[in-house]
């Protein structure tokens, strides 16, 4: 039972990891998920001070996450139609067969929404590029946020490894 329970927590981490890039995955909370499934494994006492805290940040950053890209697009004068774009754009990104079409997509789906919302060229580009670097900052910070969770786990791993095992 151990054994699977540690498992599925180094599932959930690297979940976490792939949603902090991929939209469909909520990065940090299946981090955050991966740690509480550790503290599950017998032997290896419940440390609710560390979960809470844990269950904070991950609560604070996915709401962050949902934020800025919205903030990006704003911040450079973009509309909910631009938003909206950017978020298809990121979706499409996914499954796009080009390298590179994650970060692409949403600058394309910004831009295109943004020309549907009638705004001009220049300020469509403009938008776009906002959403693009919200987009940027949301990612690189919901990836920092699961590869901290990540060592986390890793070092309480470490610490109950003889329990475990």
């Amino acid at each position: 039972m151990d054994i699977i329970l540690l498992i599925l927590a180094g599932v959930f981490m690297i979940l976490g990891i792939l949603g902090s890039f991929l939209p469909v995955l909520p990065g940090v909370p299946l981090s955050w998920i991966g740690l509480l499934i550790f503290y599950l494994i017998p032997g290896v006492g419940v440390n609710y001070l560390f979960l809470g805290i844990t269950l904070a940040v991950a609560i604070i950053f996915y709401i962050l996450n949902l934020i800025i890209p919205a903030m990006g697009t704003k911040k450079f004068g973009g509309s909910k139609k631009g938003m909206i774009g950017a978020t298809i754009g990121l979706v499409i990104g996914i499954f796009a067969p080009f390298p590179f079409a994650i970060l692409i997509c949403p600058f394309i789906g910004a831009f295109i929404g943004e020309i549907l919302n009638k705004s001009s060229s220049k300020t469509a580009g403009k938008a776009a590029f906002g959403s693009f670097l919200g987009l940027l900052a949301s990612s690189f910070m919901e990836f920092i946020v699961c590869f901290a969770f990540l060592i986390l786990f890793l070092y309480q791993f470490w610490s109950y490894k003889e329990i475990i095992f």
